[in-house]
């Protein structure tokens, strides 16, 4: 039916979500000679109509301009936007974040379908358009295609009015060619913030609206189609490839189709013909000993599908790209080509920090490569369909996708973490059911060719019901070569069949075990873990570690990939990232919109060193005598790589080799290795050992690591400790301060500040403020969500409340004098800490600290010594675990080695200001200054200390909200710590760091490190 008078009530009316809008079909491309399918160019028959568009802002629907459609309506004096973009990035409407609270939460007491009315941000586009010369003959149709616009829109032409879309994240196209006129023709747009459709995209994002991806015209031949699926199966045995061909032509036609299906070298290895009947053709083949696809090894066909008419001549070539492969289970487990499948995931949303969910190709090709750089195998589109592009890219370098259709009502039945769905949407509600199957409908129609998509998602964190039951089993009916997944039915069993696989989000690996333990009828994986909200990802090998205990257990995706901070300017136009809230937007949840292992500036964050480590299919374990090669790959030998190993002696490279080796997927081997002869010299050693491509990839280049290990060793040193020689040591007790004093160092400490109050070599000062012991760290976004400022503060206290008891002089002679300071602390009286310094005879100065424990206490975040040096002292030299930051519980990707930064470095880029930087396994650390003279601190391999040397104290970090907030620096902030608690990471929200990376407060701690000059 034609409808011609649209109407506003169409926002709140569940039954109107597409009024003309043509019905979804495949994502092809289409050409009219074999030469440009072949060069797979820019499509002649589309224009594009991206660019600057006339604009007009309203907040509500009473304030916009009406009439603006209108052929005589004048528009000159508004604004210009670019398209795509979103409204609120280019600086209109209001910004705003907000995770599961449905945005107008506060301000608008609705229930679904109604919307606020007050506020309903209306954008008014406008383009004028003249049709370029291979669409004016009005031969052939003319039809409009918008690839995403939030959340629902009304589009006229030349005043008359063609359609209403809903559905954010998929295409909606719509026929032009009654509305067209010869020269200019006003193409008018109105897009609304809210709708129905808004109600069931309650993802946790920032809440845009606007007109975010392409827009473009496009015409079709005489004979087109419009709708193709290409199934490529593989047999039984695996080897052979079955090939389904279905052509839907535009309109009923005499026509035949021929196809040539062409290997990755341009080889054709099979043709295929058929006649169209009632605008049908079906066409098949079994191709003999296929190359399969695999994120593994990514190889894919090319079809190209030539459409004749009644007369023979050629009218369309499609180049459609294929991956022969067979995802199914097997016995409750998934697999893959016949192997056992792991996902080694994350969950990304399109984001970029300036264009928000609009991104570029340059960004999708950013990430790729990241992904692919860093062991990752799979992704979700977490939490709707993304942009074709990605999928191509996906198909083409290898990475395994969840394919997550546009849902989330989120708000509706979670309320501050609780399970209330008095009044969730779609549930068993009939009238939501067509919306909602709307959109999973536009989803598999557009992506089904894709060999990337291993799985079809109902959507996320909308509870569960039959309208969702029925999402799956359409999945199902329509694209049995895919499973079915989706989360929700955890909390309600009664819809248990919707998932093909149990998942979770945010399991403790105990419980996840517990399952696994309990007969399960499902293959298991955490489509959210890790929450990877600032200084996070602790204690993820808790959960890699169950890839090979548990057949079931099919791995997981880590949440998330980028952080959505947006760049912002503070008051003195300076950039930075800004997070909810700094916007002025309220509700809002502020700073939870940074878990990505990514920052929002497309820079790694030091999280990435351990997803890369722990998401390694290539396992190696070297000894002193050679490497265990462990082959995870379902498919692919080690044949593209080389085998690099080296040898180290206290950090410095003796040797290093390479050479060939191959390993046959899914086994392990034991490669013998040659290492010099050290002649027992006394010292650490540390073998490594890596991967490296041979040759350049789509996704790196030659030399690219892909998968390191590494062995540490000690050769003892028969001869005891030689004490340091020097002159005779001078003592002077003071009223007030005790010196040590050698022939060009004097050391200080002081009864009155009650510590080392002077470090001074050749007559440089070493120290600007005293040493003091610290207990707390700056919270971390994980630390904040266990409320640990509540439970543990009074350590905070105690870092800043110390009383100095007792100084002695425990030791003194010409070679070494040793002072010791005693402090009692604030969180209890019972608790005392010493710190001794004993001075040698050379000026280095080594110091012990002492922590008695005592019950009854919360545990510690740090047992700490942490001092001041001038600021210019900023180049550190690290014999450490490294190269990036690294915590007791992340630790695993760090390896022991000599590398450099700057004290500023080891401030990481979390958006909110915390602890960061941090070092284990510290054997020895250079603090130099330009002139590179400065300090040393060192500490024995077989106790190595921790160390995180920052321009700020903890603080100063903890007071601060912002990175532009943290103070001008004067300072290098050098702390070592005997032991930190790790960072945690399985939630954010009141998850512990895990037991054994904690530390109570009823022990005895004690560490020890040397100072000495440099």
């Amino acid at each position: 039916m034609t409808i011609h008078t649209p109407s506003l009530d169409w926002l709140t009316d569940v039954t109107k979500f597409a009024v003309h809008r043509l019905p979804a079909y495949s994502d092809h491309k289409y050409y009219a000679t074999f030469q440009e399918a072949e060069q797979q160019a820019d499509m002649a028959w589309r224009h594009s109509l991206n660019g600057s568009w006339k604009f007009n802002y309203a907040t509500n629907p009473a304030s916009r301009p009406v009439e603006f459609y209108t052929p005589g309506f004048e528009y000159g004096g508004w604004s210009d936007i670019q398209v795509p973009g979103h409204i609120q990035t280019q600086g209109f409407g209001q910004m705003q974040y907000v995770n599961t609270m449905y945005p107008w939460d506060g301000h608008s007491d609705v229930r679904p379908p109604h919307i606020p009315e007050d506020h309903n941000p209306v954008g008014s586009y406008i383009k004028s358009f003249v049709l370029p010369e291979n669409m004016a003959s009005g031969a052939q149709p003319v039809f409009i295609s918008f690839q995403g616009v939030e959340s629902a829109f009304y589009v006229w032409l030349n005043g008359q009015f063609v359609g209403y879309s809903e559905d954010s994240f998929t295409p909606s196209d719509f026929e032009l060619t009654p509305f067209l006129q010869a020269g200019e023709n006003k193409l008018a747009v109105e897009v609304y913030q809210r709708s129905t459709g808004a109600w069931l995209e309650d993802q946790d994002f920032w809440r845009f609206s606007g007109i975010f991806r392409d827009v473009y015209l496009y015409t079709i031949p005489t004979l087109h189609v419009r709708d193709l699926h290409a199934k490529a199966d593989l047999d039984a045995s695996y080897t052979q490839g079955l090939l389904e061909l279905k052509l839907t032509l535009e309109k009923p036609a005499t026509a035949y189709a021929t196809v040539d299906v062409k290997d990755a070298a341009g080889h054709v290895v099979a043709s295929l013909k058929a006649d169209f009947t009632d605008g049908k053709a079906s066409l098949s083949a079994t191709l003999e000993q296929v190359q399969r696809w695999s994120a593994e090894k990514p190889y894919l066909y090319t079809l190209f599908i030539q459409i004749y008419d009644a007369s023979g001549s050629l009218v369309e070539v499609i180049p459609q790209k294929i991956g022969f492969r067979k995802f199914e289970l097997i016995n409750k487990v998934m697999h893959l080509n016949g192997k056992r499948i792991v996902f080694k995931g994350v969950n990304r949303h399109e984001f970029n920090a300036r264009t928000g969910r609009a991104i570029s190709r340059e960004d999708m090709l950013w990430d790729i490569r990241t992904l692919k750089q860093n062991n990752m195998n799979a992704v979700r589109t977490s939490h709707y369909p993304n942009q074709t592009l990605w999928y191509e890219l996906c198909d083409e370098y290898g990475v395994y996708v969840i394919d997550e259709m546009n849902l989330e009502t989120h708000g509706s039945w979670q309320k501050l973490g609780a399970v209330e769905p008095s009044w969730n949407i779609p549930a068993n509600l009939p009238e939501w059911q067509d919306i909602v199957m709307d959109r999973a409908i536009s989803m598999l129609e557009r992506d089904k060719n894709h060999a990337s998509i291993l799985i079809w998602s109902c959507g996320n964190e909308s509870y569960a019901g039959e309208v969702l039951r029925n999402v799956a089993n359409y999945f199902r009916a329509t694209d049995p070569s895919r499973l079915v997944h989706y989360e929700g039915v955890f909390h309600n069993r009664t819809y248990d069949d919707t998932s093909d696989m149990e998942s979770r989000m945010y399991a403790k690996p105990a419980d996840i075990e517990q399952y696994l333990n309990d007969n399960p009828q499902k293959p298991y994986i955490s489509c959210e873990y890790m929450h990877a909200m600032g200084n996070s990802v602790g204690g993820m090998h808790k959960y890699t570690e169950l890839e090979n205990k548990y057949e079931l257990y099919q791995g997981g995706f880590i949440w998330d990939y980028i952080d959505q901070a947006v760049m912002k300017k503070d008051r003195y136009g300076r950039e930075y990232l800004a997070i909810g809230g700094d916007f002025d937007d309220r509700a809002t949840d502020y700073g939870f919109c940074t878990d990505g292992i990514v920052y929002a500036d497309r820079k790694v964050s030091p999280k990435m060193q351990e997803v890369k480590f722990l998401y390694q299919n290539l396992k190696l374990i070297p000894d002193t005598k050679g490497v265990t090669i462990r082959n995870e790959n379902l498919f692919e030998g080690t044949g593209d790589y080389e085998l690099v190993y080296s040898l180290l002696h206290e950090g410095q490279e003796i040797v290093r080799n390479a050479i060939h080796v191959d390993v046959a997927a899914q086994t392990e081997a034991y490669i013998p290795l040659t290492f010099p002869i050290t002649d027992g010299k006394p010292g650490e050693y540390v073998i490594h050992t890596a991967l490296v491509l041979k040759e350049s990839t789509l996704w790196a280049e030659a030399g690219h690591e892909v998968a390191f290990g590494q062995h540490i060793f000690i050769v003892e040193d028969p001869n005891p400790l030689k004490i340091p020689t020097g002159g005779a040591l001078r003592v002077v007790h003071g009223d007030v301060n005790i010196g040590v004093h050698g022939a060009d160092f004097s050391i200080m400490f002081s009864k009155g500040a009650g510590s080392l109050t002077s470090l001074r070599y050749a007559g440089r000062e070493m120290i600007a403020i005293p040493p003091a012991p610290l207990f707390w760290r700056a919270t971390t976004d994980n630390d904040r969500g266990t409320v640990l400022g509540f439970e543990a503060g009074g350590w905070f206290a105690a870092s800043l409340t110390r009383k100095c008891v007792d100084i002695q002089v425990t030791e003194e002679q010409t070679d070494r004098v040793t002072v010791t300071f005693r402090y009692t602390l604030s969180i209890h009286a019972d608790v005392q800490v010493t710190v001794a310094y004993t001075v040698l005879a050379d000026g280095s100065l080594n110091v012990k600290s002492t922590y008695e424990g005592v019950s009854g206490l919360p545990n510690l975040p740090i047992f700490a010594l942490s001092f001041k040096v001038p600021a210019d002292y900023r180049h550190l030299d690290w014999y450490a675990m490294g190269p990036e930051e690294n915590y007791i519980d992340r630790a695993f990707g760090a390896r022991l080695g000599v590398f450099r930064n700057e004290a500023a470095d080891n401030v990481s880029g979390y958006v909110v200001p915390q602890e960061s930087g941090n070092r284990t396994g510290v054997r020895r650390v250079d603090i130099t200054d330009d002139s590179q003279r400065g300090i040393r601190i060192t500490a024995p391999a077989t106790a190595p200390v921790e160390c995180n040397i920052s321009p700020y104290t903890a603080f100063e970090l903890e007071s601060a909200y912002h990175q532009y907030e943290l103070p001008n620096v004067y300072y290098t902030v050098v702390t070592v710590a005997g032991k930190q608690m790790g960072v945690g990471g399985d939630d954010s929200w009141g998850a512990p760091v895990h037991e054994e990376y904690q530390i109570t407060a009823d022990q005895k701690l004690e560490f020890e490190f040397t100072v000495q000059r440099v």
